[in-house]
């Protein structure tokens, strides 16, 4: 019976192929599908395919909204628009509910995370997966309260677990910092030599994907929604409308046509035609043989090891994050319904040096299976369909969605989960979508600090300015896709260079790297040793004189003869100064909420001798 050490052991003296060292060398085929002992195996085979059967239910003439894809968010999206009376709703899954990607997620959720967005996003998930639909239909979804322990081994770790905590006690989530001792005492298991302390969260638990998939679909249904599976989509047709604007008008299936003024893509990277910043990758974990007394042990996450450690039953799934994932270059939905790739060990041995680093009786437990599917990487780790915290937010993102559609924004703040942040030269480079998709995947489990900057995908979108600011010291920083000035180093020129990938892929890491040594210091949660820096920025700026280059920011036209009567009611500042002037300013919503804030510059309509003239007359 293999097991975790001789997996190490093996995975270690194995020598990779030279067709690994060519030009694409993040790259690997699909690789053998067969079907493994997963943990669902039961959940999930005990009916027949229905492939090639055709559709499970007939196709109606029309629906107000259309869901395509029947995975973790999609069944969420279809539960919240029933419950929030949008019951001419159908949910499209091209095989079985759970296909893709949920179906073998670990299905964690942790309550705390740095953002309070995706605290209340998070808080709203746990109540529907544990509370909710079982009180709706009467099911069991699969949650299991077994508790989170979120493991520091340094003491910025530690401080950020404090940080975490400390927001968690505006939500009422219950959280305990513990000494190495104490953690001993919760998990006897455990190797607490190396532990700064821990944090733990008792009502953190485990999601089971198919049973939550098919409760939420239940209670949809109950409320009138139709769920069809075995229905894939294979076009979505639009129509232009009298200004000129193209609109949804129907989804187009292998059975039949549906009209529909609205489509919600929860396919993520199998939607063909819709361009989103998605880049797939192979995501494995192994599954241990029976552990004496792991029962009813919390999960873990290991940050600095990169690993987790799922509890499942008597045993443990054994998971992480690396540094240098392979790339799923074919992504074809067809063959991946349920089907896995074989796990690379070369690839995930270094999760295996930190389960037995911190749990060592692994190091004699046998391996009962191996799982490695694709999970798609969002550029910021936010959950667009396939995204690894598409489950743990999915509750809360479908509910917000459902919101949007009918009322045509969200309740919450949920800017970073929009689609139209990303602009079209961006989701359209696929050297930046990779790029930052790969360290997105590699920082998964890196602290998150304040001061932080991608190293991925930089040099995308420069202005005139920026070749001489950086010849003076800029330090720039990075805003969807802009080089932006940042603050200047007395040192001189410290730019940022050509992605190296972390050294991963047989790529050659920068050695003498100016910039990420200046933003290395920046890895603090008190001020950064640049802080001094700006404070005499500051100062310049208020007793002398200062240029700021603002090319970075948006710039909106409110012409017309009503411009400043709109401009009242938007913005929160008096605006009727003098043309030319600057006025700063928040603008609002019709909530009362803040949108953003900006400045504001009246300027003489058509004069275009101003610099904040638009190129047409107003």
């Amino acid at each position: 019976m293999a097991n975790l050490r001789c997996a190490l052991r093996i995975a270690s003296s194995f020598q990779a192929p030279s067709s690994k060292c060519c030009v694409q060398f993040f790259s690997s085929g699909a690789g053998q599908t067969t079907e493994k002992n997963v943990p669902y195996e039961k959940t999930l085979k005990e009916e027949s395919s229905p492939r090639g059967q055709g559709p499970t239910k007939p196709l109606p003439a029309s629906a107000d909204v259309v869901v395509v894809g029947g995975g973790s968010l999609g069944c969420q999206t279809v539960y919240h628009l029933a419950k929030m009376g949008v019951t001419n709703v159908i949910l499209l899954e091209r095989d079985r509910l759970t296909s893709g990607t949920t179906w073998h997620t670990a299905g964690l959720l942790w309550q705390l995370r740095p953002s309070d967005v995706e605290v209340e996003l998070l808080a709203h998930t746990r109540n529907v997966v544990s509370r909710d639909l079982e009180q709706e239909t009467g099911l069991h979804t699969g949650w299991i309260q077994n508790g989170g322990l979120f493991i520091a081994s340094n003491k910025q770790r530690l401080d950020e677990y404090k940080r975490l905590m400390s927001l968690g006690k505006v939500y009422g989530i219950e959280s305990y910092v513990l000494s190495p001792a104490e953690t001993k005492d919760l998990y006897p298991l455990m190797n607490v030599d190396d532990l700064y302390g821990t944090l733990y969260v008792p009502k953190d638990g485990t999601m089971d994907p198919a049973g939550t998939c098919t409760t939420l679909t239940r209670a949809a249904s109950a409320l009138g929604a139709l769920v069809i599976e075995n229905c894939p989509v294979t076009g979505i047709e639009v129509k232009t409308d009298d200004l000129g604007v193209r609109r949804v008008a129907a989804v187009v299936t292998n059975a039949g046509t549906i009209e529909t003024p609205c489509v919600v893509n929860c396919a993520g990277k199998h939607c063909a035609g819709v361009n989103v910043p998605l880049v797939a990758m192979h995501h494995a974990y192994v599954v241990t043989e029976r552990i004496e007394g792991i029962q009813n042990m919390p999960n873990v996450r290991d940050h600095d090891a990169s690993v987790y450690l799922r509890l499942q039953g008597d045993a443990l799934s054994v998971g992480g994050y690396e540094s240098n994932p392979i790339f799923w270059e074919e992504v074809s939905g067809d063959k991946f319904a349920f089907g896995l790739f074989d796990l690379d060990w070369d690839v995930f041995m270094q999760h295996i040096e930190g389960a037995i680093n911190r749990v060592p009786v692994l190091e004699k437990t046998g391996i009962k299976s191996t799982v490695c599917g694709p999970d798609n990487m969002l550029i910021l780790l936010t959950p667009l369909p396939l995204s690894p915290l598409g489950m743990m937010l999915g509750g809360g993102c479908g509910k917000e969605l459902a919101y949007w559609i009918i009322h045509g924004r969200p309740e919450k703040d949920m800017y970073s989960y929009d689609i139209r942040r990303f602009h079209h030269n961006l989701t359209g480079n696929n050297r930046w979508i990779r790029e930052r998709s790969h360290e997105s995947y590699a920082k998964n489990y890196s602290i998150v600090f304040p001061y932080d900057e991608p190293l991925a995908g930089r040099n995308v979108r420069k202005d005139p300015l920026y070749e001489e600011l950086l010849q003076q010291g800029c330090v720039f920083q990075e805003r969807h896709g802009w080089e932006r000035p940042g603050w200047f180093n007395p040192k001189g020129e410290a730019p940022a260079l050509d992605y190296d990938y972390y050294g991963a892929y047989g790529q050659q890491s920068h050695e003498d790297y100016p910039y990420n040594t200046l933003l290395s210091a920046e890895y603090t949660f008190d001020f950064p040793p640049h802080h001094k820096t700006i404070r005499n920025e500051c100062l310049t700026c208020r007793n002398a004189l200062a240029v700021f280059d603002m090319s970075y920011f948006g710039k909106f036209y409110l012409v017309g003869p009503e411009a400043r009567t709109a401009a009242d009611w938007l913005f929160t500042a008096d605006i009727r100064k003098p043309n030319g002037t600057t006025i700063y300013t928040c603008m609002l919503n019709k909530r009362g909420g803040v949108e953003s804030d900006l400045t504001v510059s009246p300027i003489v309509p058509g004069a275009q001798d101003s610099a904040l003239a638009p190129a047409f007359e107003g």
